[in-house]
């Protein structure tokens, strides 16, 4: 597996800018995400990334200056599959917790946050003002950091963003469409009241 150290050289090979504090956190969590999406592929459990770590492995292709920070793995799963999904993460090192209605997968000793993958199922709304309940899974394979790995289409990552609508969620959906994501085609596929909520984001500044 590619280390940060190995990162930071090909990074230098290449003549790139690298913004050390943000790369190494960032590495981190793609870490944490191959740790896990090992896990689920090897148990054959459907299951894609979505949330800011999403966002930023989209706009980084399309557009890297628009590239947003994120702190978070989020994957979403069938709730289904929760029970395989339990038992494919402590296989892995992984522990199950379920706070304060969330549900999220520890990694190694540590209880901290950081080192947490939280699970948003399918088909649901995280929260009764989410506009439209989370899309189906069916992911697209990009290649980051050394592996493939399930991320959430594009276009379901704008609904996902503009129904939950929270000020992170606003601040996503201004970094992709930035870098040029938010298409016409897009555009198309939204409810009367998601093209609402995102003509506010553009008007607002």
């Amino acid at each position: 597996m590619l280390t940060f150290e190995q990162f930071l050289v090909d990074a230098a090979n290449k003549g790139e800018a690298v913004n050390t504090l943000f790369e190494e956190r960032l590495f981190g969590l793609v870490g944490l995400l191959h740790k896990i999406t090992d896990a689920l592929n090897t148990q054959d459990i459907a299951h894609e990334l979505i949330g800011g770590l999403a966002v930023l492995i989209h706009v980084e292709e399309a557009n890297p200056e628009h590239t947003p920070l994120t702190r978070d793995v989020d994957l979403m799963v069938r709730r289904s599959d929760l029970e395989r999904i339990k038992e494919a993460a402590v296989d892995n090192g992984f522990r199950f917790r379920h706070t304060a209605g969330v549900d999220m997968l520890l990694y190694g000793p540590a209880e901290s946050a950081k080192n947490a993958v939280h699970l948003i199922f399918s088909g649901e709304k995280v929260s009764p003002n989410q506009a439209t309940p989370n899309p189906a899974i069916r992911p697209e394979r990009k290649h980051v950091h050394g592996k493939d790995v399930l991320v959430i289409p594009v276009v379901d990552l704008i609904r996902m963003k503009l129904s939950s609508y929270r000020l992170k969620d606003q601040v996503h959906i201004k970094a992709m469409d930035a870098a040029g994501l938010i298409t016409s085609d897009a555009e198309n596929t939204l409810t009367p009241e998601l093209s609402a909520r995102l003509k506010h984001v553009r008007e607002t500044e």
